[in-house]
């Protein structure tokens, strides 16, 4: 998950402290804050899967996009194990993130995502996502709300997987609803995407693909990565097979 980047006082007010991490999260995790330029121009169309996009009503949403120079099954195998995001990404404050069901991710999966936060007195802020939409090395969408004492935002986050000369373009797009919801904040995407690129670049997968990739090691021995790797993530060659394929 995206690192905390916002500065935090020695001594902030608990209203301050929350408000900061809040404002930081993404759905799942907290993020950067930045603000947008004031001159800023409209951005492209947005993002969508399955037909379904952000909450285009919302006062805050940001954009981001990144090349990653990795297999696809690789980027989506990281990316879709949410237990693991802590440890290829950077986060500043004491996170945890646990699936609430069991097997691959997929339409309907949930998770949560908790953040204690170094406020005066210290505050713990709960972020819980619902999986609505997911086509497997295409894009996900999930959305849900970012709670703690008197603070609420509810959020959407969209992303999607697009194969490019050269690697895979990833796109991320995110809305937050409510009183504290920030539309200057940049939600930490940027942070995130830079993340997932190096873990992706520096060869980790997902637990879940490695796992495969090493059990079938032997039957795959001679085959290129890309296709080992697509192999073990349900990848045909023709698109995904298995669950959430869809």
């Amino acid at each position: 998950m995206p690192a905390i980047r916002s500065k935090i006082s020695r001594k902030p007010s608990r209203r301050t402290g929350l408000r900061v991490a809040l404002l930081a999260v993404p759905l799942t995790v907290a993020g950067a804050l930045a603000a947008a330029p004031a001159d800023a121009s409209p951005g492209p169309a947005s993002l969508t899967c399955q037909g379904k996009g952000v909450d285009q009503t919302a006062k805050a949403r940001h954009r981001a996009e990144i090349l990653i120079h990795a297999p696809l099954p690789a980027i989506w195998g990281l990316h879709t194990d949410v237990e693991a995001w802590t440890s290829w990404q950077k986060p500043a404050a004491p996170m945890t993130v646990r699936r609430l069901d069991p097997g691959p991710l997929r339409k309907h999966s949930r998770f949560q995502a908790t953040v204690r936060v170094p406020s005066a007195p210290p505050a713990t802020v709960v972020i819980s996502s619902t999986v609505q939409q997911l086509q497997r090395g295409k894009c996900l969408r999930w959305t849900g709300p970012a709670d703690s004492a008197g603070y609420h935002i509810d959020g959407v986050h969209v992303w999607t997987f697009s194969p490019v000369r050269g690697g895979v373009l990833v796109r991320t797009e995110e809305s937050h609803r409510g009183p504290q919801a920030d539309p200057t904040s940049d939600m930490g995407l940027e942070t995130w995407l830079a993340d997932l690129k190096t873990a992706a670049e520096s060869g980790r997968r997902g637990r879940h693909l490695a796992a495969n990739a090493e059990a079938g090691r032997d039957r795959r021995a001679g085959e290129p990565e890309g296709r080992a790797l697509g192999r073990s993530a349900g990848w045909s060659g023709a698109g995904w097979s298995g669950a959430g394929g869809s």
